[in-house]
């Protein structure tokens, strides 16, 4: 998962954990061997790798803007 996480580094992207109860949304500005480390509105958090199970691109419409609903 680390290598496919370093991919998505500097662009945001929505993060699915195991648990399917966590959803995280923000910038991936670093993916070390056991978290990655995210940006939101100036602050910074720390997502434990073990626990991910989905990384995907922030959805976009047709226009180019960031889709205000993002249903999964």
């Amino acid at each position: 998962m680390k290598e496919l996480a370093t991919k998505f580094i500097d662009k945001e992207c929505v993060i699915y954990s195991f648990d399917g109860s966590h959803q995280y949304e923000g910038v991936i500005k670093e993916v070390t061997d056991g978290a990655i480390l995210i940006e939101k509105d100036g602050r910074l958090e720390a997502i434990n790798l073990d626990l991910v199970i989905r990384i995907r691109e922030y959805p976009k419409n047709k226009n180019g803007k960031k889709k205000s609903v993002v249903l999964d």
